[in-house]
């Protein structure tokens, strides 16, 4: 009789006590792992803004060599995509991106002709979508 109550406690399943201990430890190690993981996370999206920006860069490059100068700043990035009807009209324009891509938090990239870092600048204000800033918030750009 002692055998079959000593065997139904054991398979009752864990106390309060031991969930408790288990969840205590899956949050300290949560709280140790998931400062990495977001900072990871960040420096993935720093590195795809500044793929995206070289990406630009070299269709601009595309764009003056065939029409031998950049697009104003009025015709913008927008010119890579579609002919600009405003301003001078290219004579050799094709397309040169299928899309423009927005930066890794959702921002149109911008652009400046003649730019204040180079002849011109691409460049993402980062994830706070201002210019200016530090660390996340810093901006990201063509002559970085």
């Amino acid at each position: 009789m002692n055998q079959v109550i000593t065997a139904r406690r054991r398979s009752r399943g864990f106390t309060l006590l031991e969930l408790m201990v288990v969840i205590v430890i899956i949050g300290v190690l949560a709280a140790l792992i998931a400062p990495k993981v977001l900072e990871n996370v960040d420096r993935a999206k720093i590195t795809a803004a500044q793929a995206d920006i070289s990406n630009l860069m070299n269709a601009l490059k595309m764009y003056k060599l065939d029409n031998g100068r950049y697009p104003s700043s009025d015709q913008g990035l927008q010119a890579l995509v579609a002919k600009p009807t405003g301003g001078t009209i290219p004579g050799n324009w094709r397309s040169y991106l299928d899309k423009l891509p927005d930066d890794p938090w959702h921002h149109p990239y911008q652009y400046a002709n003649p730019g204040v870092h180079g002849e011109i600048d691409v460049f993402s204000f980062g994830a706070d979508g201002q210019p200016g800033g530090e660390g996340n918030d810093a901006d990201i750009g063509s002559w970085q």
